[in-house]
């Protein structure tokens, strides 16, 4: 490797130990489903998110508000001494993507076979301390 190329991977890594996310791989949920989730609460405090996650109908809310609490749990682990009271954390990311998909076979009449495509997602959420550049999600 260049010194450049470690330079820049070395300055990344920085980067990324002054973030605080936590990550959810594999999770056998649509990525569609999950990002209806995702985008209630982006931008949202943190508080604020967990409520409407608790109180949402929808199956994924579960597992992205047992996600958020990981990233709080990873953000109070990094800044030990700090009450969670006195800043005002917020959902500054929180991205979907799909993951690997199992395909499976359905009969079908007259002896044909249709394709079923089960769906997964990796879901990752970044929290961070509120900036006046955040804008709160009004919904």
């Amino acid at each position: 490797m260049g010194a450049r190329k470690r330079l820049a991977a070395e300055k990344r890594k920085e980067e990324k130990k002054q973030q605080y996310f936590a990550v959810l791989k594999d999770c056998p949920t649509s990525p569609r489903k999950m990002r209806l989730v995702a985008d209630m609460i982006r931008g949202m405090e943190v508080n604020k998110a967990l409520d409407v996650l608790k109180f949402s109908s929808k199956e994924a809310s579960n597992r992205v508000e047992k996600l958020l609490l990981s990233a709080v749990a990873n953000w109070q682990a990094k800044n030990e001494g700090v009450r969670l009271e006195e800043n005002t954390l917020v959902v500054s990311r929180i991205m979907v993507d799909s993951g690997r998909i199992l395909k499976r076979l359905r009969p079908a009449p007259q002896g044909r076979a249709h394709r079923i495509r089960k769906r997964s997602n990796h879901v990752t959420i970044y929290v961070d301390k509120k900036n006046e550049g955040v804008v709160e999600n009004l919904n």
